[in-house]
């Protein structure tokens, strides 16, 4: 795993962490069910966000197969969900996926990608 933070100002942090996971062997699945442990032949990763400035008492979460978003207030939360869905998006343009991108592309598509 690795961590960084993405934007940290006014007390608010945005923690990314970085999981990489080694792909299972193939398992027999059901018919015409994709198999889990495999995107397009490479290993399995996830970007997972935690915000941290959340005070209303709202337990947030966004996931998706490729990421998740735990806490933060309504703002952090937002911004960082849009930060990851258009991350996906410029890796998606470039062919790659989150598991064979360099981390330091991967941190400068973040930044990019993230909302003033």
């Amino acid at each position: 795993m690795q961590t960084f933070v993405v934007n940290a100002r006014n007390n608010q942090a945005h923690l990314f962490s970085y999981f990489s996971m080694k792909r299972f062997p193939n398992q027999p699945n059901q018919p015409n069910q994709p198999n889990p442990n495999t995107h397009k032949g490479s290993p399995q990763a996830q970007l997972i966000g935690v915000g941290l400035d959340h005070t209303d008492g709202h337990k947030r979460i966004t996931q998706s197969e490729r990421f998740a978003i735990l806490g933060g207030s309504e703002e952090t939360h937002g911004r960082m969900t849009e930060t990851v869905m258009k991350t996906f998006e410029t890796l998606d343009r470039k062919g790659k996926t989150l598991a064979e991108v360099e981390k330091k592309e991967l941190v400068e598509i973040i930044h990019k990608n993230t909302p003033n």
